[in-house]
């Protein structure tokens, strides 16, 4: 508890040095303490201070402007020598973008809030729905990472900087949709909304920077020692599947791509001569009928839910693949730990579906939520042999908005 005092103390005494003492001065004090304090305590310690100890936002802004100064001559890390196809300068090329659209939101709340009333502002507050419209956008560069990149590095046994990552995605996703209520739901208070909008602001850029540092640094260097040239290729297949936020990247260059096919087809020659004896008409016999496995691949991508199946012992065995599927899914999460898909304030809710389901306490949970203009319905099954014997579980998905709008019979087929 003292350390903690020792720190509010500390960063107390900066922000009232800021009234009479040089920046410059202030930012060589601050560039020490980020060597012993994390930029996101020093976030934490910035909001108890406004909350706790009674200062106003206006006192801790100016500090908190100068230790983001000090954040952005950080982000840049070592040259990692990638082409311009490779998964890793793409996400450098979003980061980029991303730090320079959190640069300028900040920028655009630093103008509201030098003004004086609603009014005054209105023409600067009509701005804020173009970043929160870019902002959902940058959900693209989030979901290559948590359903591309993170499950390859799990594989080779780099489990804990994707949790970190991923965690700091969600504090992200929070202070979006903070924003977007704020924006929707603004009161008369014109000072608390400028209080609200600033620490949100502020909130977001100290975040991005000190992410983006920890990639740069950390991750994408750790992600080039470990995954290998195969995987990359399969990864930059996957990061097109998902798309792009903010621009288009080089395509894979032909011989690039052409390796990866024919050492795809090598491996496929060789499972067709392995299983031939087994299954020499490709027919797989079910006690209800017999299908072809290409019949049965497009009969589950033609159903109307997005599935995916997990085993018993929790890893990823399969999805299907609908045309418009509600929540991303890669192949690279084939045999990745269900609790390593979702972020870590969903896992222990995970664990306990998956436990009562294995032991016999229940066979289904059902959820669902509001995304956007979607009702999104999601099921969970325990999936039984004709024993009893748990063998896995069933997550069923599905937009059920048009299904509540339907009124009245139809049974007519229309031209």
């Amino acid at each position: 508890m003292s350390e903690v005092f020792n720190k509010k103390e500390y960063l107390k005494n900066l922000i009232k040095r800021t009234k009479t003492e040089d920046n410059e001065k202030l930012k060589e004090e601050i560039k020490k303490m980020l060597s012993e304090v994390s930029p996101i305590e020093i976030a934490l310690i910035e909001q108890e201070l406004i909350q706790e100890e009674g200062l106003t936002v206006e006192q801790v802004r100016n500090v908190c402007n100068i230790h983001i100064d000090v954040l952005k001559d950080k982000t840049r890390g070592p040259d990692l020598n990638v082409p311009e196809w490779h998964p890793i300068h793409i996400l450098v090329k979003e980061h980029d973008h991303f730090q320079n659209t959190v640069v300028s939101f900040k920028s655009l709340v630093d103008k509201i809030i030098e003004k004086n009333s609603f009014s005054e502002a209105l023409p600067l507050i009509i701005k804020i729905q173009e970043f929160i419209d870019t902002f959902e956008k940058l959900e693209h560069y989030f979901q290559k990472e948590e359903n591309v990149l993170f499950p390859i590095l799990e594989k080779h046994g780099i489990e804990k900087p994707p949790m970190v990552m991923w965690k700091e995605h969600d504090i992200f996703r929070e202070l979006r949709k903070k924003l977007k209520l704020l924006k929707e739901n603004r009161n008369n208070d014109f000072d608390s909304f400028k209080d609200q909008l600033w620490q949100i602001s502020t909130g977001m850029l100290d975040l991005i920077l000190n992410h983006i540092h920890k990639e740069h640094f950390v991750l994408f260097p750790a992600a080039l020692q470990t995954i290998t040239e195969e995987e990359w290729k399969i990864i930059r297949e996957e990061f097109d599947k998902i798309g792009y936020c903010c621009y288009v990247p080089q395509p894979m260059p032909d011989e690039i791509a052409k390796d990866k096919n024919e050492v795809t087809l090598e491996q496929i020659a060789s499972l067709i001569n392995k299983y031939a004896e087994k299954s020499k008409t490709n027919e797989i016999e079910f006690p209800s009928g017999i299908l072809t496995k290409k019949q049965l691949t497009f009969i589950l991508n033609t159903l109307p839910v997005d599935i995916t199946f997990v085993d018993k012992n929790d890893e990823v065995k399969y999805f299907n693949e609908t045309k418009d599927r509600i929540f991303v899914r890669s192949r690279t999460i084939i045999g990745r730990k269900v609790q390593n898909c979702h972020p870590e304030k969903s896992i222990e809710i995970v664990n306990r579906i998956l436990d009562d389901f294995k032991n016999g306490k229940r066979d289904r949970a059902d959820f669902w939520l509001k995304l956007g203009d979607k009702y999104v319905l999601i099921q969970y099954f325990a999936v039984r042999d004709e024993k009893g014997d748990y063998l896995g579980t069933l997550e069923v998905t599905m937009d059920i908005a048009p299904i509540q709008k339907i009124t009245g019979e139809k049974r007519i087929y229309d031209d």
